[in-house]
């Protein structure tokens, strides 16, 4: 079922009049409205959690990807035994690298490591070895810390591409991660904007 989100992220009021016991959330930058789960949001969300006896699954997809200040840490902080935490490695290095992992509560972590390994037989043991050397150097840091520069000035070009060629087009969900929210202006009919650049993107490839 769809729980409705507002400003600050998952409403979880909402949440807690459903009969939903497991929610799966993106609070660093949810998708696709871009919003970070504020504090407050967040102890309410494990509040539920802890109260229905049920489970948060955490979509940590691009939190490492912050650009206003330090990355939000993850809700598995706040409750190691009701929280799934799965990241991936992908961003930061290569989709082709295809390592990730999940966090899970002390009482699941067995059942998941069987799940993945009849799922698909393991990962790549080279290409883990490869991304634990570079935790443990610190070179794993250092290319977060480039990629951050890197994004950061591609998100800076597309504001100031937007402000010069689309001024009445205001952007939200820029605080982190890789999308953005394109707000189109009152009485604009969206479809007919879709149907324009549509046209417009095959016109510049005839």
């Amino acid at each position: 079922m769809h729980v409705p989100v507002d400003s600050s992220g998952l409403d979880v009021a909402a949440l807690a009049a459903s009969d939903a016991q497991v929610a799966v959330v993106t609070p660093a930058h949810q998708a696709p409205t871009g919003v970070v789960m504020p504090a407050a949001r967040r102890h309410a969300l494990v509040d539920w959690a802890r109260d229905r006896d049920g489970f948060i699954v955490e979509d940590d997809y691009d939190s490492e990807f912050r650009y206003d200040r330090e990355p939000v840490g993850v809700l598995q902080g706040l409750a190691p035994s009701r929280v799934f935490t799965i990241g991936t490695a992908s961003k930061a290095l290569a989709p082709a690298v295809r390592l990730g992992w999940v966090l899970a509560p002390l009482q699941f972590a067995g059942a998941v490591a069987a799940e993945k390994l009849i799922s698909d037989r393991g990962s790549c043991v080279l290409d883990q070895l490869a991304l634990a050397a570079l935790l443990e150097s610190g070179r794993y840091d250092q290319q977060l810390r480039r990629m951050r520069g890197v994004y950061s000035r591609r998100r800076a070009r597309l504001i100031e591409a937007l402000e010069r060629h689309a001024p009445g087009v205001s952007l939200t969900g820029l605080a982190a991660g890789f999308h953005a929210v394109a707000n189109l202006p009152d009485r604009v009919d969206e479809r007919a904007v879709v149907a324009a650049a549509a046209d417009a993107a095959s016109g510049s490839t005839a």
